[in-house]
């Protein structure tokens, strides 16, 4: 059997065993994720809200980028690859979405570097900030642009036709494994330029197949509501109330939990120096 033998900087000869090993990526991704988590999860109140507030505005240029290019086009690739350029503001950004955090802080949670809580918080403020940015993003949107209020208006739509059924529930299940495996794989990297692949491909797949995501789909609510759509705030609500149950199914039970459980070592380790 070969040994290989490196050699020190003094010439002296190491064994291959003397080597540090290499860190597993799921490890290093594993310790990106929790600390980025105590830092989401401990922000203060104001610089909370401030980046929820933010994070509406982000995703409401993705709205603005759909509805001009699927007025002007209507093609829906180009429409949808416009509405990435919302996920690619947000991820440059590093504002506050709701539906991103379902891996991030929750692993921080899991490693004792946070509480129930202050994940409850973050939820909470995250959510309410996201739709009170992205209101008044859209109010601006229809009040500026009135040639986009029928895209507004016919898109929104369809999103409320949905209704409480079993698909609506299905597609927001779906809207929550992709939002939080696009930050997972974010994580999994240290480069700004690969995180945006992710990012360009969700919102793509989001658009496209219009996916009941709890932020997106209420902020073309709130555009189509501005311009007269034919539904009123408790559809919007309703639509909300089962775009966010099936986004936390997705997001914690498809791949937060399986992504934990890749990494039961890594989690049992932070949680004995947590004590």
């Amino acid at each position: 059997m070969n040994t290989h033998r490196d050699t020190a900087g003094d010439g002296s000869v190491l064994d291959s065993a003397d080597a540090t090993p290499e860190i597993p990526r799921e490890d290093q991704t594993f310790d990106r994720t929790v600390e980025e988590g105590k830092q989401r999860i401990s922000r203060g109140w104001l610089p909370l809200i401030i980046t929820g507030f933010i994070g509406g505005f982000d995703v409401s240029v993705g709205i603005l980028a759909f509805l001009l290019v699927q007025h002007y086009t209507g093609n829906p690739v180009l429409s949808g690859l416009a509405f990435a350029t919302g996920f690619i503001t947000l991820s440059i950004g590093h504002s506050e979405l709701f539906t991103e955090n379902f891996l991030v802080p929750v692993a921080a949670v899991v490693a004792k570097a946070g509480t129930f809580w202050q994940l409850g918080r973050l939820w909470t403020v995250s959510l309410v900030t996201n739709m009170a940015g992205g209101w008044l993003l859209a109010a601006l949107m229809m009040l500026g642009l009135p040639a986009v209020r029928g895209t507004a208006v016919e898109f929104s739509t369809k999103y409320i036709d949905l209704g409480v059924t079993w698909t609506a529930l299905a597609l927001a299940v779906i809207g929550g494994m992709l939002m939080t495996l696009m930050t997972h794989l974010q994580k999994a990297s240290d480069s700004e330029g690969v995180q945006l692949v992710p990012a360009v491909i969700t919102g793509f797949i989001l658009s496209i197949g219009h996916i009941n995501h709890a932020v997106v789909a209420s902020l073309m609510c709130f555009a189509g509501l501005i311009a007269g759509a034919p539904f009123g705030y408790l559809a919007w609500l309703q639509l909300l109330a089962i775009a966010t149950a099936g986004n936390l199914i997705g997001g914690l039970a498809l791949v937060t939990l399986f992504r934990l459980l890749q990494v039961p070592h890594k989690v049992q380790e932070a949680r004995a120096n947590s004590d």
